[in-house]
């Protein structure tokens, strides 16, 4: 199963945190600290370390948790794709405040001052995720191994699994966080749903970020979510109706629907893009923005 379309086309608030990931990882790798990077309750309560609280946002503290880590905050930029780069900063911020704060109070109620207790890394966004990616991402394709049944999920949540227990109850906690995090957010509490940041945030991070990887040629790069042209939506719902030589190819539309949408608008709006996927998934983030 893939988040869509290859690399990081409509996804350019992912590309970045992506490259912080890795970058901070790498840099404190490099300099022989990252076992120091897990969260205390002496870094909280016995003299407050911002950078530490900065940096376990970002630097994971091993190469696996960094690989399988890198892997699913990657796929799951299918999120940014569906609600746009706008709210998909809010639910990054959402997250991460919140499975931060759930981790202090974890901390304040174990009380041991000797123990890193809590891992590094952005857990509390990947475990967040998790959440959506249960409810609103659903099963195309199901298999069997050994008489076990599997589905093109499975992946995801092996990945998932591993990161979770990396490091053991250090990495079990955040992840936990993490999962309540992105449960908060789904039940809309203080209607944060509703909340995005302004057009030239999302900008800025496209501006920002390297070029994106896997993006077919003719994929303008500044056709971001939040950043397609505006135009009404009943322009793009008559637009679907347009004739196309060929059908659209099974395999395209399971990557749309892998995305989220459903079979016949994905199927709708790789006619009208003559099956190109990209420009099918731009047509119908538009006409979902104006629903």
């Amino acid at each position: 199963m893939n988040g869509g379309p290859s690399g990081f086309n409509n996804a350019p608030v992912t590309r970045a945190f992506v490259i912080a990931s890795a970058i901070f990882t790498i840099f404190f790798g490099i300099r022989g600290r990252s076992s120091k990077l897990g969260l205390s309750y002496q870094d909280i309560f016995g003299g407050l370390h911002v950078w530490k609280l900065i940096v376990s946002v970002f630097a994971f503290s091993s190469t696996p948790e960094l690989v399988f880590g890198l892997y699913l905050l990657y796929y799951f930029r299918v999120f940014e794709r569906q609600i746009g780069s706008n709210k998909y900063l809010v639910f990054i911020l959402f997250s991460v405040v919140v499975s931060l704060l759930l981790e202090v109070l974890a901390l304040a109620l174990l009380r041991d001052p000797m123990v890193n207790l809590i891992t590094s890394g952005p857990y509390g966004l990947i475990f967040a995720s998790f959440v959506p990616f249960y409810f609103d991402i659903p099963v195309s394709t199901w298999f069997r191994v050994f008489r076990v049944r599997f589905s093109d999920k499975s992946f995801v949540y092996l990945a998932g699994l591993q990161l979770l227990l990396s490091a053991w109850k250090r990495s079990i906690l955040p992840g936990i966080c993490g999962i309540l995090a992105g449960s908060l957010y789904r039940m809309n509490i203080f209607c944060i749903r509703k909340a995005k940041f302004p057009e030239f945030v999302a900008s800025f991070f496209s501006r920002f970020s390297l070029p994106s990887m896997g993006s077919s040629p003719g994929a303008p790069s500044r056709n971001v979510v939040g950043t397609v042209p505006s135009y009404p939506g009943r322009h793009v719902e008559r637009t679907y109706s347009a004739p196309s030589a060929a059908e659209p190819p099974e395999d395209a539309i399971a990557t749309l629907v892998s995305i989220g949408f459903d079979r016949n608008s994905a199927r709708q709006a790789l006619v009208h893009a003559r099956n190109d996927v990209n420009a099918a998934t731009n047509i119908l983030l538009e006409a979902q923005s104006h629903n």
